[in-house]
């Protein structure tokens, strides 16, 4: 095996980085998707250790049988590429609903959704703990706490009341009681 073989890449195997690169990045995006803002929330060790796992699982099967430095970087300009895109088409709102997922309300007042925490896949527990990080004492001191669709978990506390803008894309926010709620204008 020479040099070039190391480096270089014939045009099929070009054309079958940028597909393969193509396909998975589809994959992982639909993955995502399904399974909900949760796999972007904060990662234990675990889920960092599945995260390398997965990078190098999603690399090799990109890179083809072969890896070759010319491959490599076909499909890093392959997956800067379709980000690029999909930051241009996220301009437009049907491109957004369907690659996001919507925000969800797990605590509306003092009352936990346990529906939206287990259809967010997360534990009351994780719930507890990121109320204890945003320095609440108390329950009483909430007014929502929402799982934004990038898998952060906001916690809105007691106060002026939410205005109903905050809130517009929010699954469940009918849930939240009135007196938390600023009328709409």
């Amino acid at each position: 095996m020479n040099l070039w073989d190391l480096v270089g890449i014939t045009p099929p195997h070009a054309f079958a980085v940028v597909l393969s690169t193509c396909v998975l990045y589809a994959a992982f995006v639909a993955l995502t998707r399904l399974l909900g803002q949760r796999v972007l929330a904060t990662l234990s060790t675990l889920d960092v250790a599945v995260v390398i796992v997965l990078g190098a699982i999603l690399g090799r099967a990109a890179m083809g049988h072969s890896p070759t430095l010319a491959g490599g970087l076909i499909a890093l300009l392959t997956l800067v590429a379709l980000e690029g895109l999909i930051g241009v088409l996220r301009r437009f709102d049907w491109v957004e609903r369907v690659l996001c997922n919507p925000p969800l309300l797990l605590m509306a007042g003092t009352e936990v959704l346990t529906g939206h925490l287990e259809r967010a896949h997360i534990t009351e527990a994780e719930l507890r703990s990121r109320l204890r990080i945003s320095g609440v004492r108390h329950p009483g001191e909430v007014a929502a706490v929402v799982l934004e669709p990038t898998g952060a978990i906001s916690v809105l506390r007691r106060g002026e009341p939410i205005d109903p803008r905050l809130l517009a894309e929010v699954r469940g926010a009918d849930r939240l009681p009135a007196d938390l709620r600023r009328p709409a204008a």
